[in-house]
């Protein structure tokens, strides 16, 4: 209240300068409708805006895929919905798209988002569900399959972004790492169920970390000496791991955090097991003809789709693949540091 009576205007949250420690004080970025040019200016440092996704290789893959008007597409990991977008515009009048994420708290928003385009209601079909159950959702929708299905296995930025999501070792915040944060357990718990040889072989094949053996012995001692609740509990132990042995730089430190945090995400998620069960039902949910293309983010990932496609192509399953993986370009690279590991695969089923 002011000295002459009248009722002072709230103030809005104050944007605590260029780079706030804290995620959620982000208020511009946060905010994209209200502050495009903030993100245009986050954007052009070849940064990713705080709670949004830049999708990677959009040209590339709507050249392979080629939707057209009137077709049935899925894009399986909805994210920000940046794909699913031009994926749903590309095929009006009369297409429909099917989309489907795990994430419970993402999907809603990015629901939104697509529905805010003006396309038709009945153009857009949104499931929450683990694409490892594709086959389900598609032939309930279309008997006859899809003419067009995209995988994207990246991370989404706004769950890395989000330090409560617990998938950073650059913030502190919750040990979850889980897609679904509904659903199954959070790395804290999964750490105090593991042998340190089963933590080992985690290590090893999701993220080839060549200490994992003994890595795995000193994640798994601390743990039971002072359990881990925290994302810093995690890392301070691998930090210290690594500065203990001989000739290590800050450069190791990060890099073995990564493969620390890669591998447990992996893990605690089920991310293999979900995209063999997804190969092994992709045949049945597309149409003779149906293009598919595959982006991935890790070599595991990579290889298991390289084979898949390889086999079905001996095996007739498939008429057309990519021999050689595609790659972001040069520019994408430098605008987009994210879209450096991808790789995309692509193919075609027999008519």
């Amino acid at each position: 209240m002011t000295a002459d009576g009248f009722e002072r205007p709230p103030r809005r949250t104050r944007y605590p300068g260029k780079n706030p420690r804290n995620f959620h004080e982000r208020y511009k970025e946060l905010q994209p409708e209200r502050y495009p040019d903030e993100v245009a200016h986050v954007a052009a440092r070849g940064r990713t805006p705080a709670g949004t996704h830049r999708p990677i290789m959009v040209k590339e893959i709507l050249n392979l895929l080629a939707p057209r008007p009137g077709d049935f597409a899925v894009d399986c990991t909805l994210g920000y919905g940046g794909h699913a977008q031009e994926l749903l515009q590309a095929i009006q009048p009369n297409g429909r798209l099917l989309g489907m994420d795990a994430d419970p708290l993402q999907l809603p928003k990015t629901e939104a988002r697509l529905r805010a385009l003006n396309c038709p209601e009945e153009s857009l079909i949104v499931r929450r569900m683990n694409y490892a159950g594709i086959s389900q959702a598609v032939l309930a929708e279309s008997p006859d399959g899809a003419d067009v299905i995209l995988a994207d296995l990246g991370l989404s930025s706004m769950q890395i972004d989000d330090p409560d999501r617990g998938f950073t070792f650059k913030s502190d915040g919750p040990l979850d790492m889980r897609l679904n944060p509904q659903h199954g357990q959070p790395v804290s718990s999964m750490l105090s169920k593991l042998s340190e040889k089963e933590l080992a072989r985690i290590l090893e094949l999701n993220a080839d970390e060549p200490q994992s053996v003994r890595l795995a012995g000193a994640i798994l001692d601390a743990h039971a000496e002072y359990p881990f609740n925290t994302t810093t509990d995690l890392a301070n132990v691998v930090t210290e791991f690594v500065r203990s042995r001989r000739n290590r730089s800050e450069d190791d430190v990060k890099q073995t955090l990564r493969r620390v945090f890669q591998a447990l995400r992996i893990a605690v998620n089920d991310e293999f097991g979900a995209l063999e069960a997804f190969l092994r039902q992709l045949p049945a949910c597309l149409k003779p003809a149906g293009r598919v293309a595959i982006l991935t983010f890790h070599s595991g990932e990579d290889r298991r789709v390289k084979h898949a496609f390889r086999d079905g192509l001996r095996d007739g399953i498939y008429s057309q693949i990519l021999e050689e993986v595609m790659r972001p370009s040069p520019e994408e690279q430098r605008a987009n540091p994210r879209s450096s590991s991808a790789k995309l695969r692509w193919a075609v089923k027999a008519s």
